[in-house]
Parts: C-alpha cells; sequence; structure tokens
C-alpha cells in the first residue's frame, strides 16, 4: 500500500510539467477554433500522440501508479488547457478502461494498444453504455447481445446514445443485456472489432459545451463479432448468470458501473482543471482592470468571490486526490469517489459563473474564455453519473439503505 501524500514525487512533478506545457502551448491557441468548428480535433490529437501524451503506454504507466496521483494530475492540466479538446484526447480511455476492468489479460493485450493506435496512425476508441431511454438507469439497457451457438458468435442490436466518438472510432466497447430479465445483473462487455458490418453511426449532437469532442449515436443492426469478444469470457460470463438466477445476485458490479467508478476521480480532475483556468484567469483580469480608479480586485464583492473559487478549487482537489489514492489503495469505504465526482463539477460550474460575473460584459462574449469554460463545466454535472446520482451513491454507502 502507498503512503498516502500531498507531495507529488519527482516523476508526478515531471509529468504536470510536461502535460501543461502542452496544454499552454498546443491546446490554449487552438481552443476557440475547434470549439467554433465543432469538428473532432485529429491535428491535436495527433501532435498529442506524437510526444506520447495520446496512448495506451502512458494510460496504463499512469494507471500502474501506487499513489493513484499521476492520472488525475495529468488530467487536470490538461482541462486547464481546453476541455473539448482535452475530452478528445482522453475518450478514448473510457474504453480502454472498459476493456481492462472486466477483460480477460489477453483481451486487454489485444484491444486496449488497437485503440489508441500508434502516433504515425491515430485510432479512437468509444464506450457505449447509455441509450435514448436508459442513462441515469444503466439497469434498463434495451441493447440485445444474442449467442449463436452454431458459430460462436454474438449477435447485437440496438441503439446506443450520448457517446464519446461514437461512430467515428475504430474500437467500440458496447455493454449489452445477455438475460434482460436480470436487469443489471445480466449485462455483458462486448469489444466490437474495426471495420464490423451492422454498426454505423446515428445522429451527431450538437452540443452546448465541450464542442470538439466528438458525440453520436451508435446504432447496432444484427452486428455480428466472434465469441472472443465477449470481454471476460463466457464460461466467466454464464457462472456469474447462474449465481444472479439462484441467489438473485451475483455479488458482481455491473459492468459499466465498475468503468464508471474506477474513473470518478479522473472525472473530477477535468471539471477541476476548468475551474482552475477559470480562476486564474478572473483572478489576473481583476488585478488588471480598472474601475472607480482602482484595480477591481480591491473590492470586497470581487476579492471575496475570487476567495471563494480558489477555497471550492482546492477542496476540490483534496477530494479527488484521496479517491484516487483510495481506488489504488483499499478502495472506496463511503463513496469517495462520487464525492470527488460530485464536488468538482458543481465547483466548476459555480467557479465558471463568477468568472464570468468578474468579467462583466467581456466574460459573455467570446473574445473572451470564460464563457466557454461555463459551457464546459456544466457537462461534467451530467455525464458519467449525474451529480443526483452521485448523491444517490454517497446516500446509500453512508446509510447502508437503499435510498430510492
Amino acid at each position: 500500500m502507498a503512503e498516502f501524500s500531498l507531495s507529488l514525487n519527482e516523476d508526478q512533478t515531471q509529468i504536470q510539467k510536461w502535460v501543461h506545457g502542452f496544454a499552454e502551448d498546443v491546446m490554449r491557441p487552438a481552443a476557440h477554433e475547434w470549439d467554433e468548428r465543432e469538428e473532432f480535433p485529429y491535428p491535436i490529437v495527433e501532435q498529442a500522440a506524437e510526444i506520447g501524451l495520446y496512448g495506451w503506454e502512458f494510460l496504463m504507466n499512469a494507471m500502474q501508479d501506487q499513489t493513484g496521483l499521476t492520472l488525475p494530475v495529468a488530467v487536470e492540466e490538461l482541462f486547464w488547457g481546453d476541455a473539448g479538446l482535452g475530452m478528445a484526447i482522453m475518450g478514448t480511455s473510457l474504453a480502454a478502461a472498459g476493456i481492462a476492468g472486466v477483460g480477460t489479460p489477453e483481451q486487454v493485450m489485444e484491444w486496449v494498444p488497437q485503440c489508441f493506435g500508434s502516433a504515425g496512425d491515430v485510432k479512437l476508441g468509444a464506450f457505449c453504455v447509455s441509450e435514448p431511454d436508459a442513462g441515469s438507469d444503466v439497469s434498463s439497457l434495451r441493447t440485445r447481445a444474442v449467442y449463436d451457438q452454431a458459430t460462436d458468435e454474438w449477435v447485437l442490436n440496438g441503439t446506443k446514445a450520448w457517446i464519446t466518438n461514437g461512430g467515428i472510432a475504430d474500437v467500440h466497447v458496447v455493454v449489452a443485456a445477455v438475460d434482460p430479465e436480470l436487469r443489471g445483473r445480466g449485462q455483458a462487455s462486448f469489444v466490437i472489432p474495426p471495420g464490423t458490418k451492422g454498426l454505423s453511426q446515428g445522429q451527431k449532437y450538437l452540443k452546448h459545451g465541450i464542442r470538439a469532442s466528438h458525440t453520436a449515436e451508435v446504432v447496432l443492426d444484427d452486428v455480428r463479432i466472434p465469441g472472443s469478444c465477449l470481454l471476460g469470457g463466457k464460461e466467466r460470463l454464464d457462472a456469474k448468470l447462474a449465481r444472479a438466477r439462484e441467489v438473485g445476485s451475483s455479488g458482481e458490479k455491473q459492468p459499466a458501473m465498475s468503468t464508471f467508478e474506477a474513473t470518478r476521480p479522473t472525472v473530477g480532475a477535468q471539471a477541476l482543471g476548468i475551474a482552475r483556468a477559470a480562476y486564474e484567469y478572473s483572478l489576473e483580469y481583476a488585478k488588471e482592470r480598472k474601475a472607480f480608479g482602482r484595480p477591481i480586485i480591491m473590492n470586497q464583492a470581487i476579492a471575496f468571490k475570487l476567495a471563494n473559487m480558489i477555497t471550492e478549487i482546492d477542496a476540490s482537489r483534496l477530494l479527488i486526490w484521496r479517491a484516487a489514492w483510495l481506488a489504488r489503495n483499499g478502495g472506496f469505504k463511503n463513496a469517495e469517489g462520487s464525492m470527488s465526482k460530485w464536488k468538482a463539477p458543481e465547483t466548476a460550474v459555480r467557479v465558471t459563473e463568477e468568472a464570468i460575473q468578474i468579467l462583466g460584459g467581456y466574460g459573455y462574449t467570446r473574445e473572451y474564455p470564460v464563457e466557454r469554460w461555463h459551457r464546459d463545466a456544466k457537462i461534467h454535472t451530467i455525464f458519467e453519473g449525474t451529480s443526483e446520482i452521485q448523491q444517490l451513491v454517497i446516500s446509500r454507502a453512508i446509510s447502508g439503505l437503499r435510498i430510492e
């Protein structure tokens, strides 16, 4: 077990500086353009791949850090650069986490590298859970996977919604119902290899924020995949289903929930990066902007806003770091992952709104980045578990009761 410390080690400090440099030199100058274009920023992702920031090796090395802090530290800097571009770089990681969470070691080694490709040939991955009628309630998925014993193939049908990299990804990881009567306990995860017939992109969503990140429906129409594409293998799935039918619970987490639980501190770190960017920008603005003969930070109304902003940001970071450490050292006791996922996004929404207020009319225009940061912050209170779902998870953990 690693010792919990608020001091970053030398490697973590180097990574922090390295990612910050990329965010400052590459992402910040390009952020406005890609937000306006609302297209996937392949050139930025390719630059990230060239330096090793986008790739399975970086992700695996970060995830092997026993302190758990390397990934949230790097992600905070990335999203300080820009959330839309950051999501374009990080979106594939969710698919990789979905594979690593339930796949066999052989499946992890086969598919995770294919999600990212190489520096000269960038690939994308997508993790497909949500559906038009099943967002927060992932136990109600309608996408169905049926096993064809004659050919040792799985046949998938359904529609996935709100999927990052959906339709444009090379590798799609899909959570589907194998036994709908068991609801969440009857689900499994599947890898859809590149070029598989029957998978197509549905509508692309025009979003409020993170507009450089591609979000779309994924339509599965008689998609046939080899039996080997069932993550974890059929023997393990059959045993899990048998236990669930016998005792009413398999004792295992839903595939989607296992992935989301592991990534909650990282999502918190995304929001944290946005909040810090807005705070730093509005602090400098308040020092330079003069009204009534003095810098506006000399007014308590502005100074107290900034004091609240930095306090909430630092509190969020402490929750994220604690959750990231616990995830690697003993697990969550009282839904600490959900605490970090709830606190940081709510903080980011408030901080970015206050940043707009500090800049006044300028803050409301697209000439200045704070309005973009405000738009980018909001999604973090919604995706990968809404703020209300995080509160539900926390309340169940502290009470031991099935709060509804």
